[in-house]
């Protein structure tokens, strides 16, 4: 389990320290104070406190053997803060995960990647690894490095709209997110003529059953599996997703789409697989090429609903048992699709809105 701290500065102004530890109640799982102001008006919120002393884990800034084994016995929680520069910094830090400390927290200066992986390598499971965040973006980064990532993040901010965006991407990592998709009956297939297709090349490889989401309406979006399997004329391709023409839907996070047009490398897709299991990938590149396409219908609670795909054997729709080829689809096959009510304002869902989509 992920865990999210923010470490309240001294120096910060008392109204800007008060909104802070107002986000931090129920979206943060410790603050570190310095003060023993703070540590009161934090404890008047419930919150877990970290400090040099009477608090709920007490702070440390150095490796003192004796204190910390002290400390233990009375059966209290340790924290101590190290700084990382060299592969010694690193040393001191596995020395502190084997005398049962139980968070560390590694500030790391200079370089913030490298560091943390050789410490995810060595403690992880031993003692808890957090590690110092300016910004949402590092926080996020440290908690994906080597896929374990670290335990933790401690954010350092001065505004209170960081700490709760903060939280969000913390919370993401807490909770392993699913879709709940439904099965569809085909009712129709239809060839059409050329259009601008769209290929998505992702910077992961997917696995049989795993594609991305994408329809002609917003609330139907059909599971398009990636180009994993052996064939006699293509090399598999795990990497990529043969997803359709320009003006389809793609979902892009967990409540937001965009136009397969939109997508762009260094953007987010998310990957999904049959059982409703989801990540995110980054975008490695988009091809729009001319190909013929065919028109899918599909059957959902009295509902059709549609999608768009190359007309070509290698574009397959993900099955309850396995995939198949968008060119052997026939009425009353069934395929995985993902339904969601509502209306889309710039790709946001609006749950209220009644769109017709057709």
């Amino acid at each position: 389990m992920k865990e999210f701290w923010v470490k309240i500065d001294s120096q910060l102004p008392e109204k800007i320290k008060h909104s802070i530890l107002d986000c931090c109640k129920n979206q943060c799982d410790a603050v570190i104070v310095d003060d023993e102001t703070t540590l009161q008006h934090a404890k008047t919120l419930n919150l877990k406190t970290v400090y040099q002393k009477n608090a709920n884990i007490i702070f440390l800034e150095d490796l003192d053997e004796k204190l910390i084994k002290n400390l233990l016995d009375e059966r209290k929680e340790v924290c101590v803060k190290l700084m990382v520069k060299s592969k010694g910094d690193e040393e001191k830090i596995v020395y502190a995960s084997t005398i049962g400390v139980n968070y560390v927290i590694a500030e790391c200066p200079n370089w913030k990647i490298i560091p943390l992986e050789n410490l995810i390598a060595k403690i992880h499971g031993k003692t808890k690894l957090l590690a110092e965040a300016l910004t949402v973006e590092e926080a996020k980064l440290a908690l994906e490095i080597l896929e374990l990532g670290v335990d933790g993040v401690v954010l350092k901010t001065d505004k209170p709209e960081i700490v709760e965006a903060t939280a969000s991407v913390v919370k993401g990592f807490k909770e392993k997110p699913r879709l709940k998709l439904v099965q569809a009956k085909i009712v129709k297939c239809e060839q059409l003529g050329l259009g601008d297709r769209v290929c998505v090349d992702t910077c992961e490889l997917m696995m049989e059953g795993e594609g991305i989401l994408v329809g002609c309406q917003s609330s139907g979006l059909f599971l398009v599996q990636a180009e994993v399997l052996e064939t006699p004329h293509v090399e598999p391709r795990p990497f990529r997703v043969n997803a359709g023409p320009v003006s389809l839907y793609v979902l892009t996070t967990k409540d937001k789409t965009k136009y397969l047009s939109e997508l762009k490398a260094g953007e987010e897709v998310l990957i999904v697989d049959r059982n409703g299991n989801l990540r995110s990938s980054i975008v490695g590149r988009v091809k729009i090429e001319k190909r013929p396409l065919l028109l899918v219908e599909a059957e959902e609670n009295g509902e059709i609903i549609k999608t768009i795909v190359q007309n070509a054997e290698t574009v397959h729709l993900v099955t309850p048992n396995g995939s198949k080829s968008v060119t052997e689809l026939k009425p009353g096959d069934t395929v995985i699709v993902y339904r969601q009510k509502g209306g889309r304002h710039f790709g946001v869902l609006v749950e209220e809105e009644m769109v017709i989509e057709r």
